[in-house]
């Protein structure tokens, strides 16, 4: 459960809280893309109506942006994650999770180029669960 967060991580977690009302649990800072995690609850109310909060972000900070519900249920945790793709299953076996993609398209989007969309997410779930790794079957 690694989770750090630098200076530049919280400047974006303030901004976020002042737009959205919303408490950040974390936040991840990717290249193209900034991810707050929030409570499951908390979503709708980030996002805004119509995708206003996120709008408002995204011309602010100049990045996509991504919210994601967080539970202390591993599966709901990455369901809420990976949405809007859909799983059929989620198995997890000794610290390895697998996920069920529904179709080879919802595959594909899972892994990503070079299975840099998967190391990514799997970088989210080991800040809040200890696991090893994140396959797709």
């Amino acid at each position: 459960m690694k989770k750090v967060i630098d200076i530049k991580a919280m400047q974006y977690i303030t901004l976020f809280e002042e737009v959205t009302r919303v408490t950040a649990k974390d936040c991840v800072l990717r290249d193209d893309q900034i991810i707050f995690i929030v409570n499951m609850g908390d979503v709708g109310t980030a996002v805004g109506p119509k995708g206003l909060n996120v709008k408002k972000l995204e011309q602010k900070l100049k990045k996509k942006i991504k919210i994601i519900g967080y539970s202390d249920d591993l599966n709901d945790f990455i369901r809420s994650m990976v949405a809007p793709l859909q799983l059929e299953e989620i198995n997890e076996n000794n610290g390895v999770v697998e996920l069920t993609a529904k179709d080879l398209k919802t595959r594909g989007l899972l892994i990503g180029r070079n299975a840099s969309i998967l190391r990514g997410y799997e970088s989210i779930v080991q800040r809040f669960f200890p696991i090893k790794e994140l396959k797709v079957k």
